[in-house]
């Protein structure tokens, strides 16, 4: 393997109630969705002292991307394409996604979250705390995602929600 590429393994697989990409909340800050992350057994030891947070990042493939492109237009009001290191688009290079839920219980190997925004069978790349003295940042801004934008995806996120 050269410096340019690099591989990892699937620490485990969120099962969650949506299995089409169009129905699905767009951010998992707008997802009220529960859902599941069971981690295959070699890694349960590493799930220990997790308990104590109350989100976690996830980091993700996805699995079910057409492909990899540069530049895309944003899923919502997505009129000009944006290079896609600009937008949280899925059809970029690695497939690469993270969200952040809430940490609803653990039990064994399973984490039990709330508000995912992944399709079911999704491949777990690894799991963060998520801490907000590390992960809030006073002041940064958003580039071209404008608070309608934000409002928009919240909107049709809301649409997707499941009981």
């Amino acid at each position: 393997m050269n410096s340019r590429e690099y591989s990892c393994r699937t620490i485990g697989i969120a099962r969650t109630p949506f299995s089409d990409p169009a129905a699905t909340p767009i951010q998992a800050a707008f997802s009220t969705a529960r859902g599941t992350v069971e981690v295959f057994p070699e890694f349960r030891d590493g799930l220990s002292a997790l308990a104590g947070f109350s989100h976690l990042i996830l980091i993700y493939r996805f699995h079910r991307a057409a492909g990899e492109e540069i530049a895309e237009r944003p899923l919502i009001d997505g009129a000009e394409p944006h290079g896609i290191f600009a937008t949280r688009h899925f059809n970029r290079p690695n497939r690469l996604g993270i969200s952040v839920v809430r940490l609803a219980g653990i039990d064994g190997a399973t984490l039990a979250v709330e508000g995912v925004d992944l399709l079911d069978g999704t491949p777990v790349l690894d799991i963060k705390p998520y801490i907000p003295a590390f992960d809030s940042i006073r002041g940064a801004t958003s580039g071209w995602v404008t608070p309608q934008h934000v409002g928009q995806i919240k909107r049709q996120s809301a649409s997707f929600q499941v009981d």
